[in-house]
């Protein structure tokens, strides 16, 4: 079911209790010099859109929510944001309506990176106002990790940015979209030396990039590129099976 295809009746019958609500949420910015800068939007949109597909009468799709906490990539341009506490709430206030319609399996899925943070935050918010619903989120391909890790070619074997994955799952989507003779393996420059592994640094893509991206898209194919979605669509699908069955959290006021 897709939540912008109904009408409110029909949407006031939907079982809450046997329905996952996905919300998929992604980014419009920079994805190098041959990915089009809704690559993120685009790849989440097909995943949730196949997950959907597959199980139609246990999920409630939402629309894509395509602005994301981007502004890490703000100084190669092409890139529109939120701040990350604007997107922290805005991710809550999506959510709220359908918490107060009774849903009570939710699934943020995640195709953007700079939104993992917000993503965790926004659940920890709501969480105490909702402890006896299933609140949860994740990046598709980390539900996807092994899958993916068997499909690549190149020696990367995860998710980068504007890396073999996406655009071998760009290239079988839309592949009058990919720039072809601008495709050029990139790597995060080392932040850190060894002595100071471990901690997190704060720094933008024009910092620890040359071109924008992270990984190797030369490695990249059509071919390859469908069997990530298809093992993502696969996965996905097999995580709301799984959330349908999970019981859902004991709560009591007295502790």
């Amino acid at each position: 079911m897709k939540l912008h295809e109904l009408t409110w009746p029909k949407l006031r019958e939907v079982d809450r209790d046997q329905t996952v609500v996905i919300a998929p949420i992604a980014s419009c910015e920079q994805h190098s010099r041959y990915l089009p800068t809704f690559t993120d939007s685009m790849l989440v949109g097909a995943v949730s859109e196949g997950v959907e597909n597959t199980l139609p009468d246990q999920v409630m799709l939402l629309p894509v929510q395509w602005l994301g906490a981007s502004e890490h990539h703000l100084p190669f341009g092409g890139t529109l944001t939120m701040r990350v506490d604007t997107h922290i709430d805005m991710l809550c206030e999506l959510l709220t309506p359908m918490l107060a319609e009774g849903y009570k399996r939710i699934m943020l899925l995640n195709g953007h990176g700079g939104n993992i943070d917000t993503l965790h935050v926004a659940l920890r918010k709501l969480q105490p106002h909702y402890k006896d619903r299933l609140l949860t989120g994740a990046c598709y391909w980390e539900i996807a990790q092994n899958e993916f890790a068997e499909i690549c070619e190149g020696p990367r074997k995860d998710v980068g940015h504007a890396c073999e994955i996406e655009t071998a799952m760009i290239m079988a989507l839309r592949p009058e979209l990919v720039q072809e003779d601008e495709i050029k393996d990139d790597f995060a420059r080392a932040s850190l030396p060894d002595s100071l592994r471990g901690l997190f640094v704060a720094q933008d893509m024009a910092q620890t990039t040359e071109r924008g991206a992270v990984g190797y898209p030369s490695f990249a194919t059509p071919e390859n590129g469908k069997r990530f979605l298809e093992a993502a669509i696969g996965r996905v699908s097999e995580v709301v099976q799984a959330l349908l069955n999970q019981p859902l959290p004991e709560y009591t006021s007295e502790i």
